[in-house]
């Protein structure tokens, strides 16, 4: 209805109005209808001179006038020459007993085909447009989420906006989602997650009053398994997704409850066909959204409106909504939100609720290849996502120990800037390749902003460390980001030392170390590097001594040539044909996990014919071309360490491996320089094994899946294990990587993990085009790039490895500053805060987002999740504060706790947008 008369004639019509015409009279008195304009010419007709007309057939008297020149009423039709304004009327008795709840939404990339500042335009200009709609039928209702786009249209148009609160507030603008962007919903870290509807629900609540509470992401790929956990921690009691499409995945349902593995519970709905429509009728849309339907569930939900690049609901859009209601040809047709709709399908009560499907697992997948495409986004994006946390933890303790400022805006503005580039047409590297140049420099800025508070707050505690004066000694301090001790190597750039070093703690007493090669390559002998063996802290600092001269050494029972690399816990032995290992000897249990194992599979090279998304892809474990060896290289020995270089060939493309064992662990790690110069062709990294039936489990955010073993390409955030056995003894094999995100695990007689080390598609090339054979295109990856590895055994229990702390450390390391000699009142050795290093880990320590009268402003909060899968108990002990925090946690279980620092005020545990329980 385009306005209130319209309303009312509808809700005034009685059985008694002229059945000849089925249009009400009304007191306005004669209506005329004009056709819409270029819709062809129709005489007028009046509604009274019609009813006129019609009267004496309606009482059997012979009619006024001659049948041959009587106008007929007009009836009602989907499209021809018709009113555009026909008088609402009962449906036809034959109307489908159904309800669909029509969504007016308009999906909008920020970024994908064009770049930010466009999307930023765009905004604007759907927003304007949804308003306007608004202003001309009264019954339009419009759904928003991505809150980005809101705020950028409250600092472009405050008029704009002051309309949109009015909307909000009249209830038919409707806000979902929570969430800062709709981002990748595999890849970011788990944090990641809890920000984007810290910052989107905190915005909402400030701006409007209310925050959402449907999450929605219509148009990422896939969907992680801890999602129903967050989207309950933050305040929102169901989901609207699309993918993947019933044509992508096992699962057959519309509506259904979606289950995290600690239990929590979100009404989940997937969307029909699409999540937008064209300008015109929406007759296509509803149709097949109908058709993709569950049958059984009744009422649904039906998006319509221009997306992608924006535009909305139209006014033909509208206008159809309304005929075909009238019509009745789909059911009652409803303008409304997803909130409205999900509270009818809780209004059904429990009997209905129970018998709803429960999924207990993730979402997967629609385009397997955004895992790996563009690997410098998903290296930036992991750089900036642990540069952020790290801030916040060394900001909130000088806040808490040293009264200095938490510096809330300056973290605000690093996290919009991470979460933003997790949209999910960025960090899946599906963009336009302008728009990577954004987002490099997006995720500069945050992680230049974090090392700027890293930095103030480790000098404002090295200032106060005592650091007592000894004559020709270098003070270095390490300091840990982890809330729990590590044990690590340290390499250190170090000068105005001729004779070399050799390295003491605290106390004097020599640590393991050797030297290394300098970063600097001059001719200043003073210049070298050492690496040194750290133990440090939870969410502390220790301090090192560098001494002239190299010290006594310490002596180990590590050996290394081009064919061994061996210390007191494994023996490793390298295939001189193939460069790869041929053995994993674990000492302790006797197992070998890759006993004569074709180390030809090592290195995969495939022609890679598939899109940027990897459309239709289920695997990339394929028939494939090893990389050539070009020699392996003993780079350096010593008491700490041994380090073999690996250098590999294909066509224009090199790969060097540096394989790396340390004295006194079973973990070989290695390092990785990929100079990659190849088009349209991919490389798998694979680790055979000898393993014997084996189970997968890849790393979630916040958590772990196991997965089928049949070579199909899944997403996973930093681990991926393969356990099974071995001449009947339990043992397993751990990958854990930095920045790579898309693996398999694959069976046969050498079940093995593979990891997608680089795709080099076109940018934003999407099937089903084809490229042209002359075209000229640019190729993603081209270059060189960096990132390392672990190879981590275990007897048959992946949990005894601690994969979730090792991928943390490997990706996020210790950082060492040289210092001063001063006087101090803290100690050389100090701990802020420390979770035990158990199965419960902390995940954020942070400043409040509301300032408080605390010291630096700002009380704490802790977060921590339980990581094994299974019951635990907390002891979360705080120095900085005096406070300790011991908790139950059942597994899997994410909670959080504001930690006052006046100790007369209790803890209390908040949610995840720090609101109290």
């Amino acid at each position: 209805m385009k306005d209130r008369e319209a309303q009312q004639r509808a809700e005034d019509w009685k059985p008694e109005d002229d059945a000849a015409t089925g249009v009400p009279r009304t007191a306005a008195g004669p209506k005329e209808y004009e056709p819409r304009e270029g819709a062809g010419t129709m005489e007028k007709i009046s509604v009274d001179s019609a009813n006129e007309h019609f009267a004496p057939l309606i009482a059997g008297e012979p009619p006024a006038t001659d049948l041959l020149t009587a106008k007929a009423p007009v009836s009602n039709a989907p499209s021809g020459t018709q009113p555009v304004e026909l008088e609402p009327a009962r449906r036809p008795t034959a109307t489908p007993q159904r309800t669909l709840y029509m969504i007016g939404n308009a999906h909008l990339d920020p970024v994908w085909l064009w770049p930010w500042q466009e999307g930023y335009q765009e905004a604007r200009a759907t927003f304007w447009s949804a308003i306007q709609r608004m202003d001309e039928y009264d019954d339009f209702v419009f759904t928003c989420d991505q809150i980005v786009l809101l705020s950028w249209v409250e600092e472009s148009d405050p008029e704009l906006f002051a309309r949109i609160q009015d909307r909000v507030a009249e209830g038919r603008w409707v806000n979902v989602g929570g969430w800062w962007v709709e981002p990748d919903n595999n890849l970011p870290m788990g944090e990641s997650f809890v920000r984007q509807g810290l910052y989107g629900q905190r915005y909402l609540i400030s701006r409007f009053g209310k925050p959402a509470t449907v999450g929605m992401n219509v148009d990422p790929f896939g969907h992680n398994a801890m999602i129903p956990q967050i989207l309950r921690g933050q305040g929102m009691d169901s989901y609207t997704f699309l993918r993947p499409g019933p044509h992508e995945s096992d699962l057959t349902s519309t509506l259904f409850w979606w289950e995290s593995p600690d239990g929590s519970r979100v009404l989940a709905y997937r969307i029909p066909f699409e999540y937008g429509s064209p300008p015109g009728a929406v007759d296509y849309q509803t149709e097949k959204a109908i058709g993709s339907l569950d049958r059984s569930m009744g009422d649904a939900m039906v998006f319509y409106g221009v997306g992608n690049h924006g535009g909305g609901p139209t006014i033909a859009n509208i206008e159809s909504i309304h005929r075909y209601d009238r019509m009745g040809t789909f059911g009652r047709l409803t303008m409304s939100s997803p909130r409205t709709y999900f509270d009818e399908i809780l209004a059904r009560g429990d009997a209905f609720l129970d018998g709803l499907p429960v999924r207990r697992s993730d979402l997967q997948m629609h385009a397997r290849g955004c895992y790996s495409a563009h690997s410098g986004i998903k290296a930036w994006q992991r750089r900036a996502q642990f540069a952020v946390l790290n801030a916040e933890r060394w900001a909130a303790v000088v806040a808490v120990t040293d009264g200095i400022d938490y510096p809330r805006d300056e973290l605000e503005t690093a996290w919009k800037q991470v979460l933003f580039n997790q949209f999910h047409d960025v960090l899946p590297g599906s963009a336009i390749e302008p728009s990577y140049e954004d987002a490099r420099d997006q995720l500069g800025e945050a992680v230049a902003i974090s090392k700027r508070i890293i930095t103030r707050a480790h000098n404002t505690i090295a200032r106060q460390v005592d650091v007592p004066r000894e004559d020709g000694t270098q003070p270095v301090l390490v300091f840990n980001p982890h809330p729990w001790p590590v044990s690590t190597d340290v390499v250190f750039q170090y000068g105005s030392q001729r004779t070399g070093v050799h390295v003491v703690d605290e106390n004097g007493g020599e640590v393991v170390f050797q030297n290394t090669q300098s970063t600097a390559t001059t001719s200043d002998v003073s210049r070298g590097a050492v690496v040194f063996r750290a133990e440090v802290p939870a969410l502390g600092y220790r301090l090192y001594r560098l001494r002239s001269g190299h010290g006594s050494g310490a002596g180990t029972s590590l050996e290394v040539s081009e064919r061994v690399l061996e210390n007191e816990h494994v023996r490793i032995e390298l295939d001189q044909r193939t460069g790869w290992i041929s053995s994993y000897l674990v000492k302790a249990t006797g197992v070998d996990l890759m006993a004569g194992v074709d180390g030809e599979q090592h290195t995969q090279i495939t022609d890679d014919p598939t899109d940027t998304w990897g459309h239709r892809v289920v695997s990339y474990a394929w028939p494939s071309a090893p990389m050539a060896l070009r020699r392996i290289v003993v780079r350096e020995t010593g008491p700490l360490r041994s380090r073999v270089r690996i250098e590999r060939e294909w066509h224009a493309s090199t790969l060097i491996e540096e394989l790396v064992l340390d004295h006194d662990s079973p973990v070989l790690r290695v390092n990785v320089t990929l100079d990659w110069r190849e088009h349209a062709h991919l490389l798998k990294l694979r680790f055979p094994t000898v393993l014997q039936e084996p189970t997968a489990t890849y790393e979630i955010p916040f958590g772990h899946l196991e997965r089928h073993v049949n070579g199909s390409e899944q997403p996973a955030q930093s681990w991926v294990d393969l356990t099974g056995r071995i001449g009947g003894e339990p043992a397993g094999l751990t990958v854990v990587a930095t920045n790579k995100h898309a693996y398999d695990t694959s069976g046969g007689d050498e079940p093995s993990i593979g990891i997608t080390a680089v795709r080099s598609p076109v940018y934003s090339w999407h099937d089903p085009r084809l490229l042209d054979p002359d075209g000229i295109y640019s190729f993603q990856d081209q270059g060189i790039q960096n990132f390392s590895y672990e190879l981590v055994p275990h007897a048959g229990d992946w949990r005894a490895a601690d994969p979730v702390r090792r991928a943390l450390l490997l990706g996020n390391p210790v950082r060492a500053m040289q210092e001063s000699f001063h006087d101090g009142v803290l100690p050389p050795v100090h701990s802020f805060a420390s979770d035990g290093g158990g199965s419960v880990m902390v995940t954020a320590l942070k400043g409040t987002e509301d300032a408080c009268d605390a010291p630096g402003g700002a009380d704490v909060v802790v977060r921590a999740i339980e990581t094994r899968g299974e019951p635990g108990r907390s002891r979360i002990e705080l120095p900085m504060l005096g406070r300790t925090i011991e908790e139950d946690f059942g597994a899997s279980q994410l909670r959080t706790f504001v930690v006052p620092s006046d100790a007369s005020e209790p803890i209390r545990e908040v949610d995840l947008i720090e609101r109290p329980l």
